[in-house]
């Protein structure tokens, strides 16, 4: 007898066809790189995914991160007869002490003398003998006794089932460059991006002196937190002042904000082309600032020349903020260290500019003089 972890992922895998087993070794292999340097044993039993270690707890807490897992469950292993399973599913009861309860089988293993219905009477018939005051519900138990029946069994309940990140495996589903300021939004969008399988990488715009060293190491501690669902991830950081200065000098001070996001935006693309990246991603939702008007977006949007994906477009900011919360990027987040998107606000900025005017107002500038320069002096932080 030893307790396991039985690990099942998300259900969307199964529906992948010819594609199943590509999905399932990308897994097992972010799994592996999420377990990097502990001790376990991983096995396979008639399809089910299992995990022994010394260190259950470290275990669970790695890979309830990893993308594409919906759900861990504690379990004990015991030899498949009637007798070990029943008594392993008496002493469960015993520590959970519900009020009420219910046994589900599953017997993949044909070998076994009975079917799932009878074994389920079985193993709940010995439970009610050997127990006090605990009744049988079907409907709405106190907690289910699950058994499956394989070469080995496998008892567990689900008061001990752990909640994993689910989505679908990463590294499966293309590369997007997320363009990560100190803010609440953007980390959340990423992990939302990683989430359905895209591959991460992030730019940060810094803006020295106007944002400190502090607030670059604030942006380097989101992406180590985000590194902690996704495994490596590469950070770019743009120098953006003279961009800034050159914006502030030469252009109307309502359209500061969407011009600069404008060069944020061809910077992202150019780093995305130079590292075969597909798409970019913004924490952006619509209309919570005033460069994220829909006329803000599009003009925004208007140089690019890839997909601009926006995973938190139709959240409220309390959503944002639960999810924030939830992954872990919140606490670091609301540290008060500005970014370069904050520190030059405009007293009135343009709420719906038109991409005409926007391109007249940048004709004052050398544009791909100062996205060249930008890039040169671009620096790579591999976490």
């Amino acid at each position: 007898m030893r307790k396991l972890i039985l690990i099942k992922y998300a259900s969307e895998i199964f529906l992948k066809g010819l594609n199943k087993k590509s999905f399932e070794q990308k897994l097992l292999t972010n799994i592996k790189r999420a377990l990097k340097g502990l001790d376990y044993e991983f096995s396979i039993d008639q399809n089910r995914w299992l995990l022994y270690s010394e260190n259950l707890e470290e275990v669970i807490e790695r890979v309830r991160k990893v993308f594409g897992i919906k759900e861990l469950d504690l379990v004990t292993e015991v030899d498949a007869n009637l007798e070990a399973i029943s008594e392993e599913a008496l002493r469960e009861i015993r520590e959970v002490n519900p009020a009420t309860f219910k046994v589900e089988t599953k017997r993949a293993n044909k070998k076994f003398p009975m079917n799932s219905m009878e074994a389920s009477r079985k193993v709940g018939a010995y439970i009610l003998r050997n127990s006090k005051d605990l009744e049988v519900d079907v409907h709405n138990p106190g907690v289910v006794i699950n058994v499956e029946i394989r070469e080995k069994a496998y008892i567990y309940s689900t008061s001990r089932r752990i909640k994993a990140v689910g989505g679908m495996p990463y590294k499966t589903n293309g590369k997007t460059m997320l363009m990560l300021s100190g803010g609440i939004d953007s980390p959340v969008a990423g992990y939302m991006m990683a989430r359905r399988g895209v591959e991460l990488s992030c730019v940060y715009f810094h803006s020295p002196p106007y944002t400190s060293e502090r607030a670059k190491e604030k942006v380097k501690d989101l992406a180590k937190i985000l590194k902690g669902y996704t495994g490596n991830i590469n950070l770019y950081v743009v120098p953006f002042t003279n961009i800034q200065m050159a914006i502030i000098n030469k252009c109307p001070e309502d359209e500061l904000t969407i011009i600069m996001r404008r060069f944020m935006m061809r910077l992202a693309c150019k780093l995305a082309e130079k590292n075969e990246i597909q798409s970019v991603t913004t924490g952006e939702s619509i209309g919570q600032v005033a460069s994220q008007t829909m006329e803000g977006l599009v003009a925004s949007t208007e140089v690019a020349d890839r997909p601009v994906f926006r995973p938190l477009i139709s959240m409220d900011k309390e959503d944002i903020m639960d999810i924030a919360k939830e992954i872990g990027t919140y606490e670091t987040s609301i540290l008060p260290y500005e970014d370069c998107c904050t520190i030059f606000v405009p007293k009135h900025p343009k709420t719906k500019p038109k991409v005409h005017f926007l391109k007249k107002s940048e004709e004052a500038l050398d544009v791909d003089k100062l996205v060249e320069e930008a890039l040169e002096n671009t620096e790579l932080i591999r976490l």
